[in-house]
């Protein structure tokens, strides 16, 4: 998981994988050092590790990020509330294997303060999607959504606590049939293997 901002998204999915019967599980968390999901990591015994970024926007950080990932065998990287845009190299380098949550109805509203130009759009429905990060800001195949319908007195504040409560029931079930369908491609990958060896 990386984080950058309050961790409720984070907190939602720690809540998710403590069933019995998930299939995931949650084995680093790594923030940018004033995030707030850092503590709620903490709080919930996850390992944690910070990354700084610089100004120069080199590959440094994501580097020493892959390392710890790779590290702790993570197969999925997820975003929470991440702030950066990845770089070609990482997302290269995790091809089909990160996932993010983003405030709308992708493709609609890509980018920035969604909620605001929802309303000054005049969009009916609103909500959320979680989708594979390709080098493309919010452009890659979504997985699933959650959509509400914008009321007469929504504000951009309002709209926003309202689509944050989907995105708490979106991700851990979209991250869940996921990390599902990886097991199944790999269990059926390890038997094709078998039978090929056999032959």
């Amino acid at each position: 998981m990386l984080v950058s901002g309050r961790g409720s998204n984070l907190e939602a999915l720690i809540g998710a994988a403590q069933d019995p019967q998930c299939s995931f599980s949650i084995v680093l968390v790594i923030a940018e050092s004033n995030a707030q999901g850092r503590c709620i990591a903490e709080r919930a015994g996850i390992p944690t590790e910070v990354v700084a970024y610089d100004k120069r926007r080199t590959e440094k950080p994501e580097r020493e990020m892959d390392r710890l990932l790779r590290e702790q065998g993570v197969e999925i990287v997820c975003l929470a509330g991440f702030k950066r845009l990845l770089s070609p190299w990482f997302v290269g380098r995790w091809r089909r294997r990160v996932l993010n949550i983003h405030p709308s109805l992708l493709p609609k509203l890509r980018g920035l303060e969604t909620h605001r130009r929802a309303i000054e759009e005049g969009h009916r429905q609103h909500g959320c999607s979680v989708h594979i990060v390709t080098e493309e800001l919010d452009a890659g195949e979504v997985l699933g959504q959650e959509k509400l319908d914008v009321r007469e007195d929504d504000s951009p504040e309002i709209l926003a606590r309202r689509v944050l409560a989907l995105e708490h029931r979106l991700y851990p079930r979209v991250l869940e049939d996921y990390a599902r369908s990886l097991v199944c491609a790999e269990a059926a990958c390890r038997e094709e293997a078998a039978q090929d060896a056999e032959a």
